[in-house]
């Protein structure tokens, strides 16, 4: 759907007006855990504190009628200061069950059908012993269901299990949605499960990618190793290796082939003799290839993310990056494969310039979920809002080491699916906010007892708005430490911010609107 550059301006200039500049402080609401709006505005997902159910509503608008004039200059009826006041239930239905639980930050949403996906897992097992050619070091999970279900009626479209593996649910981190190709990576077993969301609701396994990158190539391996255990029948071999343990898998030798040709073209000064070219290029490959040629073996797959319908971005790194909670540290490199012809097209360490130029430059193409979306898109980034681009570059003057400085801003990379708020109040051309205490990525911030200011940009000294989470007064106990979560509607002046202690103390939920 194409829209006019002016329509877009106009839409801009029109949210710089009507901002949510109301706030109704601590509001008696359901005991639940809320995740988010929908990107076109029409659900608002969230679950029980017992992680069984999930509950979804409709955003309202608030309604309310006075006897007297200036209904401006009186407080909110009590009525109209709940939260049913703002959302009407839809349903609630039960997703969990044999000892799972819903991942609460695990959620996807397929705009053109209104599904959406969501999961549920038993515990984590850390010390489980690496089984069927598991990675050793990755935990496992007995059980990861993924549930699909219509939004309209909650009813369940089809479901997809994982037996004794492990995903990783934590921000959708281990999936990812673009149009309706679903990508899941299997962090203990090593494949990057690609499948399709049919109009139907059913869950279409298309490849997987790993120990095999083409439809053919297991029955291609198991046909020759019949050959060879006939052979050895025959008294021509007298030991067989393993066929698990025999050959790298699939995927890594596509990208142990590309980095050997990657360094054997390097030497291109064709006037020399060349006697003098190979012994350069064998120098070469010894220290850049072989040398780190364990290194390499040992890469496995962490993050993976569609660039189009053809090419994954996939990270790689050592087991205990892939695993860990912070990754900063570990060493990770990034590659282009291209799922078609199941070639490695580039490959990157997560230090390299041209890696990042490209980031800079063309910073939607890793934010792509969709070839088009349905909604008004205000998302900034640094290839299509100067402001973005201005701090962007204002960071990296300030850095001391550009390779350092590279590196951490690689660490976003691959983006999780669907991880930016669509609200047009983090449009950096039209606001300015401290990005330290709010910002549109869906992650959780240290809370503030002071309100948080929303700047005009075309105006630099106008306040537009602010927004303050936790109780209106402050907090009691300036010592205890408090999050806060922040959820936007995409279209509406609307939104929730919800303040928690790390004590599972009672959550403190703010409405802020547009009265």
């Amino acid at each position: 759907m194409l829209v006019h550059p002016l329509q877009i301006h106009r839409a801009r200039r029109f949210y710089e007006n009507i901002v949510p500049s109301y706030t109704i402080y601590d509001v008696e609401c359901p005991d639940h855990s809320f995740r988010k709006f929908t990107d076109d505005g029409l659900y608002f997902v969230s679950f029980s504190r017992n992680h069984q159910d999930l509950v979804v509503y409709r955003p309202t608008w608030l309604t309310f009628s006075y006897k007297e004039e200036d209904c401006d200059t009186h407080d909110l009826p009590l009525k109209a200061r709940k939260f049913e006041s703002f959302f009407t239930q839809l349903y609630s239905v039960t997703l969990a069950s044999s000892g799972e639980l819903i991942c609460k930050d695990f959620f996807l949403y397929m705009e053109s059908n209104q599904f959406g996906l969501f999961a549920t897992s038993t515990a984590q097992i850390h010390d489980a012993p690496p089984t069927g050619g598991a990675i050793q070091g990755v935990p496992s999970v007995e059980k990861i269901t993924f549930h699909l279900l219509r939004l309209e009626d909650g009813a369940t479209l089809d479901e997809r299990v994982f037996h004794n593996d492990y995903v990783n649910l934590a921000h959708s981190i281990g999936a990812f949605l673009y149009d309706d190709l679903l990508a899941i990576v299997s962090l203990r077993y090593q494949r990057i499960h690609i499948l399709q969301i049919r109009d139907s609701g059913d869950l279409v396994d298309v490849r997987a990618i790993g120990e095999f990158c083409r439809e053919d190539d297991e029955l291609f391996l198991n046909s020759n190793s019949q050959v060879l255990v006939n052979h050895v029948g025959n008294g021509f071999h007298h030991s067989l290796p393993e066929l698990e343990t025999s050959f790298l898998s699939g995927i890594k030798q596509r990208l142990l082939s590309f980095i050997f040709r990657g360094i054997w073209n390097e030497e291109t000064d064709r006037t020399m003799v060349s006697k003098r070219i190979l012994i350069s290029r064998v120098q070469c490959l010894k220290k850049k290839f072989y040398f780190h040629f364990q290194d390499y073996i040992d890469l496995i797959i962490w993050k993976v993310q569609f660039l189009d319908r053809h090419h994954l971005l996939i990270k790689f790194g050592s087991v205990d990056g892939g695993v860990s909670r912070n990754a900063d540290s570990h060493p990770s490199f990034f590659a282009v494969y291209n799922m078609e012809t199941t070639e490695i097209v580039a490959f990157y360490q997560n230090s390299a310039d041209e890696l990042y130029f490209l980031f800079e430059l063309f910073s939607d193409h890793f934010h792509v979920s969709s070839k088009s979306s349905l909604h008004m898109n205000f998302m900034s980034s640094h290839s299509n809002n100067i402001h973005a681009l201005e701090q962007l570059r204002c960071t990296k003057n300030k850095a001391t080491n550009f390779s350092q400085f590279v590196k951490k801003m690689m660490v976003s990379l691959p983006f999780s699916c669907q991880s930016q708020s669509p609200s047009p109040y983090f449009d950096q051309s039209l606001f300015r906010f401290d990005e330290k205490l709010i910002s549109a990525i869906d992650r959780h911030r240290q809370s503030t007892d002071h309100p948080i200011k929303f700047i005009s940009r075309r105006q630099p000294n106008i306040l537009k708005f602010k927004m303050k989470p936790g109780p209106e007064a402050g907090s009691t106990d300036g010592r205890t430490k408090k999050i806060c979560s922040f959820l936007f509607h995409p279209i509406l002046p609307l939104a929730l911010s919800v303040q928690q202690t790390l004590f599972l103390q009672a959550s403190v939920v703010n409405i802020h609107f547009r009265r």
